[in-house]
């Protein structure tokens, strides 16, 4: 049925659990894998004290690397599945664009991604990457919880 699957991954709880029954599914459908991790983009003003003090350079370093880490169980799974499985870290401060230019730009026929299941006001407040995702991708979307 689907042939390569985008899994977009936060690092939460959430898009783990996610990740991991992608690969069940990839496995299923004899699927390949694209994983996508995306760090933001460096500023002044952060949601981060810490950060205050870094350099764009050490953000994005640091960043790059937390993404990485997040990929890697990923990877580590998909491998032990037997599933072909690549990973990208993709600096953007609109995740849902670099999730669905990727998606494009990697011929991907399925998108699953996690969904934290915010709602009422903190849903308004902090927006839904999944919801943004749903609403202008081209390809369907799987939403797992």
């Amino acid at each position: 049925m689907f042939k390569h699957l985008l899994l977009p991954t936060d690092g939460s709880e959430a898009s783990q659990a996610t990740l991991l029954n992608g690969v069940r599914l990839a496995k299923e459908f004899s699927a390949r894998i694209t994983g996508i991790s995306v760090v933001p983009e460096f500023h002044v003003l952060t949601f981060s004290a810490a950060m205050i003090e870094d350099t764009r350079d050490v953000f994005v370093a640091e960043s790059r690397a937390q993404a990485q880490r997040n990929l890697a169980m990923l990877s580590k799974a998909a491998d032990e599945a037997g599933v072909p499985c690549e990973t990208e870290v993709v600096l953007s401060d609109h995740p849902y664009e670099a999730i669905i230019r990727t998606s494009d730009s990697r011929g991907c026929d399925l998108i699953m991604m996690a969904s934290h299941g915010r709602r009422g006001v903190q849903a308004v407040l902090l927006g839904s990457e999944t919801q943004k995702v749903l609403t202008h991708s081209k390809v369907p979307v799987l939403v797992y919880r």
